[in-house]
């Protein structure tokens, strides 16, 4: 198998782009080796520069529940270029966008589209600040919310701590505003709040991490966090750029019975179009400009392209919840084969799974924060990201992020990438 192409691309695009790519993870610096650039994909299956074909399990960071170049939705984005990329108008897209997300998120009762999941945060943030006159928030280590200044922060000594920043030209008095806690640690949340209650306009969590790898909520995780903001009157921000619609029509809210007050959203409401969009309560939405004083905008936002590539996935996944339990019974077949591997060999590697979300961390501990998360072994699992792609089988390029399953993998896919997965064990155990 050659890379040359995807090689020469990338000297190529180093004096141009700083890293050579666009997002850091790109780069495989995680994992090792050059990056492999795409020119096209289809169904379960991407090809790169040098006609590479390989079975993929990131699906663009998860917005593409139904393969690559869905017919559905390649239909509905052929149909809207027609009348034009874009208005910077209001369009009839956005408000059957904005009614679909309401009627499928019943926390969601007024919805802001913008561009980005990072856009969607960032604005979330402000509104909680200005319904509350507040100034800090909290948020958990190793949850990742795009790379707005506020999130740019790591955590300090203590397990309940204020923030300190984790890239140049993110503030101290940014990082000051920024509360962090463990994730699953409800106990240094309660510190922070006795701490700082008065303070605080809002707790930010992803419901089901992405970002760490697969981490789910234990216990009564989310619920606790629910009963916090309500005796503390702060609001409660769920990011579900990543499970909205993916771990049920109502995202992972619906999947564990919690509302939150602001809900977060991207990638899947664009059916792989650049996307996201922000909702709550109707009284706390109000607060946005031209409604209120919280000034957000953007013209881009609603773009019709990307509000008919949106359109087309909400209402094929309205329309067949039955996708639901296929893509979940999928992973499923994937973990069980996964654990069958690692019996067989004697491995005691840790598999988490929610829905069709999933992360095999090296390490025999369970994990369920960024610290246990941070014991993998990272070397090893860039040996196994290297020696699956040999395989033909491309994984997200880092042991910290989840894997995502469409509706084009099918039993097939399955079995090819079990096969793969044992080969590969074998070989670098």
């Amino acid at each position: 198998m050659t890379i040359e192409n995807s090689r020469n691309l990338y000297k190529e695009a180093k004096k141009y782009i700083p890293g050579g790519v666009n997002s850091p993870v790109r780069a495989f610096k995680a994992v090792g080796g050059d990056p492999l650039f795409i020119k096209r994909a289809k169904g379960a299956y991407i090809e790169d520069e040098d006609g590479n074909q390989y079975l993929e399990f990131i699906n663009s960071w998860g917005p593409m529940i139904l393969g690559h170049a869905h017919p559905v939705i390649a239909g509905a984005v052929e149909k809207a270029i027609a009348d034009s990329l874009s208005f910077g108008a209001p369009t009839s897209r956005e408000v059957h966008m904005a009614e679909l997300i309401t009627s499928m998120i019943p926390s969601v009762e007024k919805v802001r589209m913008v561009n980005s999941g990072t856009e969607a945060t960032m604005s979330a943030i402000r509104l909680a600040r200005g319904y509350t006159a507040r100034d800090k928030i909290i948020k958990f280590d190793g949850c990742y919310h795009g790379h707005g200044d506020s999130f740019l922060i790591a955590a300090g000594s203590g397990a309940a701590t204020m923030g300190v920043p984790n890239s140049p030209g993110v503030t101290r008095g940014t990082a000051l505003d920024t509360l962090i806690a463990p994730f699953n640690d409800i106990e240094a949340v309660k510190d922070l709040v006795r701490d700082y209650a008065e303070e605080i306009a809002a707790i930010i969590v992803e419901p089901v991490a992405g970002n760490m790898g697969c981490v789910l909520p234990e216990n009564d995780f989310l619920q606790d966090l629910r009963e916090i903001c309500d005796q503390e009157n702060i609001v409660l921000i769920f990011d579900e750029v990543m499970t909205g619609f993916r771990l049920s029509e109502g995202g992972a809210q619906e999947r564990f019975g919690v509302r939150p007050d602001i809900t977060t959203l991207g990638k899947i409401i664009g059916g792989g179009m650049p996307v996201g969009a922000y909702g709550g309560k109707a009284e706390i939405m109000d607060f946005v400009s031209p409604a209120g004083p919280v000034y957000q905008a953007g013209t881009l936002s609603g773009n019709p392209v990307a509000m008919a590539a949106g359109i087309a996935m909400l209402e094929y996944l309205k329309g067949h919840p039955e996708v639901y339990q296929q893509i979940d019974k999928t992973t499923e077949k994937l973990e069980t084969g996964m654990r069958r591997n690692l019996k067989e060999f004697e491995l005691n590697y840790t598999i988490n799974r929610c829905g069709s979300m999933i992360s095999l961390f090296f390490t025999d501990l369970p994990v369920s924060n960024m610290e246990q998360a941070g014991r993998s072994d990272t070397e090893l699992f860039g040996r196994y990201f290297r020696a699956m792609l040999d395989e033909g089988i491309y994984l997200a390029p880092s042991q910290f992020e989840a894997l995502f399953i469409s509706t084009s993998i099918g039993d097939e896919e399955v079995e090819k990438f079990l096969q793969a997965h044992k080969t590969v064990l074998e070989r670098i155990r």
